[in-house]
């Protein structure tokens, strides 16, 4: 069974007028989004930066963000997805899945053969995918490994898909950089 995991609080630190370090922002995260025809599933972005290097005062712009890949030019984005079971039906699990690309990742290089993990695809980015709750399959065209809370996987604009197929929701913290090939 699946459950709902609390939301993300997020925490973001500044320099006063008189140059003192503070908390500027100590909230749940605001840009969450789900999936209508994937229930559980939930993709929350929780800070990005545009350019590389990033400017350390620049200003919070995560509302203004579409899609799954970070800014061009060295930019950068973290999110937290979180992922639920996937059904035992294949067919249930295909449609759930392609719901999340059609409706929220367009922008990903979605992999679609036929007998592929529906999940699959590829962004032109360096992802640190960090597993905080629960187990996840990390799939890729030849294996596949099963990641534990605490594990951290190194995305390499490598063709892969997430499977889980346990009976908790699973929550990932990916940081995205732009990246080239």
């Amino acid at each position: 069974m699946s459950e709902t995991l609390p939301p993300i609080r997020r925490i973001v630190t500044a320099d006063d007028a008189q140059g003192r370090s503070c908390i500027a922002e100590d909230a749940p995260a605001a840009a969450v989004r789900t999936v209508e025809g994937r229930p559980g599933y939930r993709s929350v972005n929780v800070w990005r930066t545009e350019a590389a290097p990033a400017p350390v005062a620049a200003p919070d712009s995560i509302a203004a963000h579409k899609g799954i890949l970070p800014p061009k030019n060295g930019g950068s984005i973290l999110r937290i997805i979180d992922f639920p079971p996937e059904p035992a039906d294949p067919a249930e699990r295909k449609r759930r899945i392609e719901a999340t690309f059609t409706g929220m990742f367009k922008d990903a290089q979605h992999d679609k053969r036929e007998g592929a993990h529906p999940g699959m695809h590829r962004t032109d980015t360096v992802d640190y995918a960090l597993l905080l709750e629960g187990e996840i399959w990390a799939v890729m065209d030849d294996n596949e490994t099963l990641m534990r809370a605490g594990d951290v996987l190194i995305q390499r604009g490598t063709n892969h898909a997430w499977a889980n197929r346990s009976q908790k929701t699973a929550r990932i913290a990916f940081v995205l950089l732009d990246g080239t090939r």
